[in-house]
C-alpha cells in the first residue's frame, strides 16, 4: 500500500509540474461584418535572472494565405466561409516554453461584409520591395524538440499568366542528424505537393492536413541570388547542387498565376530532439523558386538559422560550430551577433565588444554585412553621419554603430519590434598557429551608456578525425642480452590532437637469439683412464611476434614533447628453436697424457616449432619527441611485463599523417 501511495504522489507531482510547465494563450475574436480583429489573452512572463525585460512577439496565420506579426491585428475576409486563425506566440527573456494556442474558427458571411480593405486598415498590400519575387520569414529561431514556421512568399513579377514550381531543400546534409520534420503545409492557391523525384514526371496530390502550434519573430537571415541568363547556372545545375547540400526536399507546383499577384505558402516545421546541441550552430533551408515552366529562370533563397536554447534576441553565432580540422586552415567562419533595443528611447551609439579566440587572425577580419544599415567609418577621422567603426584589440573586436537610431520597445509609439533589432556578420580566417582545441567567444553589447547585455558563447569544435602512420623501432630484452628484434606497425589515434588523446597500436617483429655454450663431460675408468667429452651447444631461435596496444592515453606537452602510458599485450605468433650439439671425445692415459678419440664425437640436433605462444601482458610508460601532433618523432618506451621476461625497452620512430 505504502508503494502504491508513493507511486501515486509521484505521478500526481509529474503531472503537476508537466501542467505548470505547459501554457495556453487564447484567442479573443471581435467581428464586425468581414472585418475581424484578434487580441491573445496571454499567461504571466517567468522572467529570466538577470535578462532584459521578457516579452511575448506573435505570429498570426488568418486561414485565407495571409498573415501578421502584429500583437492585435485586424484582418479584412474578401470571401465568405469558413477560416481557421491560428496563434503562435513567442516568450523572449523568459525561463517557460511557448503557450500553445488552439486554433479558432471564424464564419464571413457576405450578408455581413463591408468594402474595407487592408488600405483602410493601415495595413501594407505588399511585402515584396520591388523588383524582388520571393521572401522568406520564419516565425522564431529553432530551438530542439520545439516547432517553428516557415512562410515561403512568391510573386508573379512577368505581365503574363505563368505556372511553376517552388523547391524547399532541408535538413543539411553537413550534421549527422535530421534537423527538422516537415510537418504540415498551409496552402491557399490551388498548389499542389509533388511526389516524385525531382526532374521525374509529375504525380500530385493535395495536402490538406490540419494543424495548430505557438511561437516568434521573423529575424532570419538570407542570401538571394537570381538567375536569368545562361552565364549562370542553370536549373538542373542548381536543383543537383542542391540535392547534394541537403537530404530532404520538398516541391510544389502552382498554376494560373496572374500577373503581379503575391501568394503565400505556411511550412510547420519541428525540430528534432536530435538536433545538432550546438546552440550558436547555424543550420540553413534553401527556397528556389521557378516562376515560369516554361524556362530556367529561377531564383534562390538560402535562409540561415540559428540554433538556440532559448529565445534571446541578444545572440552570437557561427556557421563553423563543428569542422574538419584538416580542412580548417583556409576556410573562413561566417559570424553573426544580433541584438535588440529594449530601452525607453532609441539607442544612437551600440558597441560590441566581441571577445575572439586566439586561435583566430583578427587582422583577416571581413565585415559582410550589418543592420543598420551604415557605411564604414573613415579611419582616425571623426564623422557626423552614420557609420560602423571596427577596432582590433588583442583578445577582442570591438564594432560600433555611431550616430545610428534604433527605436527601443518600450519607446513610445513603437510598435514594430523588428525596427528595434539589428545586427553584424562578419567572417575571419584561423591564424597560422592553429590547435585543435574548442574556441569560445562571445559579445557584451552596450547601447549608449547602459551596462552591457552579454551574449551566449558561440563555439567551434573540432571532429576527432584520424590519424593513422607508421611505426618501425627496436626491442631491447635485458634478459635475452644476446637477441635482436626488430618491429614494424602503424599507430591510430585523433587528428593532431591538443593535449589529451587516446591511441592505438599494432606492430609485428622479427627477433633472433643465438646462444654459445661449451662444457665438458668426464669418465675415469679403473685403470686411470679418463674420458673427456668437450660440447660446444650451438642455439637459435627465431620469433614473429605481434604487440598490440588497444588503447594508450598520451598527453602533449606541446608541439615537440609527448608522453604515453597504457597496457601492451604480446605474443608469439611463431616460436622457431633449433639446438644442435657438437662432442669432441679424448682420452687422458697416464703415460700419453691428452690424446683424441674420435670414434666417441657425438652431434645432435633438435628442431621445435610452436604457434600462438608465450602471450605476455605488461604495461609502458614512454617520452616522443619531435612532432608529435602531427610529422616525425621518436620516441622511448619502458614495458614491464607481468610474466619473463619482465623488462622491455622500445626505441622507436614514428610519423602521423
Amino acid at each position: 500500500m505504502t508503494f502504491i501511495l508513493g507511486l501515486y504522489s509521484l505521478i500526481s507531482y509529474s503531472q503537476e509540474v508537466e501542467d505548470r510547465n505547459t501554457r495556453t494563450a487564447t484567442i479573443h475574436i471581435d467581428r464586425k461584418g468581414n472585418i475581424v480583429s484578434l487580441k491573445p489573452d496571454m499567461p504571466p512572463l517567468e522572467q529570466i535572472a538577470g535578462a532584459p525585460k521578457a516579452f511575448y512577439t506573435y505570429y498570426w496565420e488568418f486561414g485565407d494565405g495571409e498573415y501578421s506579426f502584429e500583437e492585435k491585428p485586424k484582418h479584412p475576409y474578401k470571401k465568405d466561409g469558413e477560416y481557421t486563425v491560428r496563434l503562435w506566440s513567442t516568450n523572449n527573456y523568459d525561463s517557460g516554453k511557448p503557450p500553445a494556442s488552439r486554433p479558432e474558427t471564424i464564419k464571413i458571411n457576405s450578408e455581413n461584409t463591408n468594402d474595407l480593405t487592408s488600405a483602410d486598415l493601415g495595413t501594407s498590400s505588399t511585402v515584396f520591395p520591388e523588383e524582388e519575387n520571393l521572401i522568406i520569414k520564419t516565425n522564431r529561431d529553432p530551438l530542439p524538440n520545439q516547432e517553428m514556421v516557415l512562410i515561403t512568399s512568391y510573386k508573379n513579377t512577368y505581365d503574363y499568366v505563368t505556372n511553376g514550381v517552388l523547391y524547399l531543400f532541408y535538413n543539411d546534409e553537413q550534421f549527422k542528424n535530421e534537423n527538422f520534420i516537415l510537418e504540415d503545409t498551409r496552402m491557399y492557391h490551388g498548389e499542389k505537393i509533388v511526389i516524385e523525384p525531382i526532374n521525374g514526371i509529375a504525380q500530385t496530390e493535395l495536402n490538406s492536413s490540419p494543424f495548430f502550434l505557438s511561437s516568434n519573430d521573423n529575424n532570419s537571415y538570407s542570401t538571394t541570388y537570381s538567375v536569368y541568363d545562361n552565364t549562370q547556372p542553370m536549373l538542373p545545375m542548381t536543383l543537383e547542387e542542391s540535392e547534394a547540400f541537403y537530404k530532404n526536399h520538398q516541391q510544389i507546383r502552382f498554376e494560373n498565376m496572374q500577373p503581379g499577384e503575391e501568394r503565400h505558402i505556411f511550412r510547420t516545421l519541428k525540430t528534432t530532439p536530435e538536433m545538432i546541441k550546438d546552440t550558436s550552430a547555424i543550420v540553413t533551408l534553401r527556397t528556389i523558386y521557378v516562376p515560369d515552366n516554361n524556362y530556367d529562370n529561377h531564383t534562390v533563397k538560402d535562409t540561415e538559422l540559428e540554433i538556440v536554447s532559448s529565445h534571446d534576441p541578444n545572440k552570437m553565432s557561427s556557421n563553423g560550430t563543428l569542422m574538419n580540422f584538416r580542412l580548417a586552415k583556409n576556410r573562413k567562419i561566417n559570424f553573426k551577433t544580433k541584438f535588440q533595443n529594449d530601452g525607453e528611447g532609441p539607442a544612437n551609439t551600440i558597441r560590441l565588444e566581441t571577445e575572439i579566440s586566439e586561435l583566430f587572425d583578427k587582422n583577416t577580419l571581413e565585415v559582410k554585412d550589418r543592420y543598420p544599415e551604415c557605411p564604414i567609418c573613415p579611419k582616425e577621422e571623426e564623422v557626423n553621419y552614420s557609420c560602423l567603426d571596427t577596432i582590433i584589440e588583442k583578445d577582442k573586436i570591438i564594432f560600433t554603430f555611431k550616430n545610428v537610431h534604433l527605436p527601443g520597445t518600450a519607446q513610445k509609439n513603437v510598435t514594430d519590434r523588428d525596427s528595434t533589432k539589428g545586427f553584424v556578420k562578419f567572417s575571419l580566417r584561423f591564424g597560422d598557429d592553429l590547435y585543435k582545441k574548442k574556441t569560445r567567444n562571445r559579445t557584451a553589447i552596450y547601447f549608449d551608456k547602459n551596462d552591457p547585455v552579454i551574449t551566449n558563447y558561440s563555439t567551434t569544435r573540432f571532429l576527432p578525425g584520424v590519424s593513422i602512420g607508421p611505426k618501425a623501432g627496436y626491442i631491447y630484452t635485458p634478459s635475452k642480452d644476446k637477441s635482436n628484434e626488430f618491429f614494424i606497425g602503424a599507430v591510430i589515434s585523433p587528428y593532431k590532437s591538443y593535449r589529451g588523446y587516446l591511441q592505438a597500436e599494432l606492430f609485428f617483429s622479427a627477433g633472433t637469439l643465438k646462444d654459445l655454450n661449451t662444457f665438458i663431460s668426464e669418465d675415469t675408468r679403473d685403470v686411470g683412464i679418463v674420458r673427456i667429452t668437450e660440447y660446444t651447444e650451438k642455439i637459435k631461435e627465431n620469433n614473429i611476434s605481434a604487440y598490440l596496444v588497444p588503447i594508450s592515453y598520451r598527453y602533449n606537452v606541446h608541439n615537440n614533447i609527448a608522453f604515453g602510458a597504457g597496457p601492451q599485450l604480446s605474443i608469439d605468433l611463431q616460436n622457431k628453436i633449433s639446438t644442435s650439439t657438437n662432442g669432441e671425445a679424448y682420452l687422458n692415459l697416464p703415460r700419453e697424457g691428452m690424446i683424441r678419440d674420435e670414434q666417441r664425437d657425438t652431434y645432435i640436433e633438435e628442431k621445435c616449432t610452436k604457434s600462438f605462444t608465450n602471450f605476455n601482458v605488461g604495461l609502458f610508460a614512454d617520452i616522443s619527441l619531435g612532432q608529435v601532433r602531427i610529422g616525425p618523432s621518436i620516441g622511448f618506451r619502458y614495458v614491464y611485463n607481468f610474466r619473463e621476461p619482465h623488462s622491455q625497452l622500445q626505441a622507436y620512430a614514428t610519423w602521423k599523417f
